[in-house]
């Protein structure tokens, strides 16, 4: 067993939806994952029992240097309005700011952990205007220019390691900290977005169930439509960086599974597209968002190679909200099968 690692988590500008997420962790879950870790929770804003004085006295002790700090886990974007001085976001009972006391707990860390796209990039806070300044740890949108700046290293030498997505999956955070508290990441582990390679390594167009839909371009049109929804419906799911399909939410879900497209949200500025969430942005009939490493002329010849070759039950399905003709059967015999 490696030497207890102590974990203190706190929550700024965000809806908490992280936390909500990593309750759900399976395989191990949470509270068994901290003890075959052994990991030290300190202070969680949702989890823990103690009061504000104990969290301002943990907080005391470790920037005294009385108590180490080996992972300090963020969630939620860094408020800095108005004007840089975080007053926006004041530390209840203290006379500090949030801002401040996150910039001087990320210099004591050992290691410092984004939860979220929040905390990562900005996230949905840093939204619109982005009245409140809002921005993530090391990142601003896709710029190096979060509050601990571009040269940030914790006392690991390490980046801020950016667990990214709208919540984030809880076994994503799990198994990120498990490779912490055992010496076990390193800077080969980080993608050029700070995020953990064993999610960002993989695509979520990876097993979506709509693949056989994709492969022949038998699209839907419609919400609920079983078809693929990345040329008409917004899905960005050949871009987007995660394992959702591979490793399911809940052991059962994902967004593609419950009938929604892929919005990418564990990629930087997701929350920010030039065109509704549910509709592909074209050019001359053509998706801009192709898929990754998907040169155009490719994909184009491909596209209607694979549409002329549409099987009838595939095109029928397509455009239904159930399966009208199961595999094996001839759209006659499927449509009989259907009025029975």
């Amino acid at each position: 067993m490696s030497e207890q690692k102590n974990l203190l988590w706190l929550q700024s500008g965000g809806c908490g939806g992280c936390s909500m997420s990593l309750l759900c962790a399976e395989g191990p879950d949470l509270l068994s994952m901290f003890e075959g870790a052994g990991i030290n929770l300190l202070w969680h804003p949702s989890l823990s029992e103690s009061c504000d004085d104990d969290f301002h006295q943990l907080c005391d002790d470790i920037l005294s240097g009385k108590l180490s700090l080996d992972i300090l886990c963020l969630e939620g974007s860094v408020i800095r309005g108005p004007n840089g001085s975080g007053a926006f976001h004041r530390l209840s009972g203290s006379d500090k700011t949030m801002l401040q006391l996150i910039q001087e707990l990320a210099n004591q860390a050992l290691h410092v952990v984004a939860i979220g796209s929040c905390a990562a990039y900005g996230g949905i806070t840093s939204a619109g205007d982005n009245p409140t300044d809002s921005c993530g740890l090391q990142y601003e949108g896709k710029l190096k220019r979060g509050v601990l700046g571009d040269n940030f290293q914790s006392q690991s030498k390490l980046p801020v390691i950016n667990i990214a997505g709208c919540p984030t999956h809880p076994n994503w955070v799990t198994e990120t900290l498990i490779q912490l508290a055992f010496n076990e990441l390193s800077t080969q582990h980080l993608d050029e977005l700070g995020r953990p390679r064993s999610y960002a390594d993989h695509l979520v167009h990876h097993a979506c169930p709509r693949n056989e839909y994709y492969e022949f371009k038998a699209s839907a049109v419609n919400p609920s439509e079983l078809g693929c929804m990345m040329e008409h419906m917004g899905c960005l799911g050949t871009q987007a960086h995660a394992d959702c399909n591979t490793r399911l939410w809940n052991g059962e879900g994902s967004c593609l599974r419950g009938g929604y497209a892929c919005i990418n949200c564990t990629s930087p500025d997701f929350e920010r597209p030039s065109h509704p969430f549910m509709e592909t942005p074209k050019i001359a009939g053509i998706p801009m968002g192709l898929p990754t490493d998907m040169p155009k002329a490719w994909f184009v010849a491909l596209a209607s190679l694979s549409k002329a070759a549409t099987p009838p039950r595939l095109r029928t399905n397509s455009r239904s909200d159930h399966i009208c003709i199961p595999p094996g059967k001839s759209a006659i015999e499927g449509k009989q099968g259907g009025k029975k």
